[in-house]
């Protein structure tokens, strides 16, 4: 079966949804998930995204600021 389409829905983003997550600082990952801190939504990694789930990282109000600059 042809696996053509996957990835479809990210082609269209800004570096095909690449770039640095506010949280870990890794760079070159996925950024596709939207969290709120601070009453401003950011976008964050998958692994951050379940570590904030599952309660072992927070997102302070202090990181959005850094991710716009």
């Amino acid at each position: 079966m042809s696996k053509a389409h996957r990835g479809k829905g990210i082609r269209d983003q800004f570096a095909r949804g690449r770039g640095t997550c506010p949280v870990c600082g890794r760079n070159n990952v996925k950024i596709l998930y939207e969290q709120e801190a601070g009453g401003v939504k950011v976008k964050i990694c998958k692994i951050c995204r379940a570590a904030i789930k599952h309660g072992k990282k927070a997102v302070s109000a202090s990181e959005p600021a850094a991710a716009e600059a």
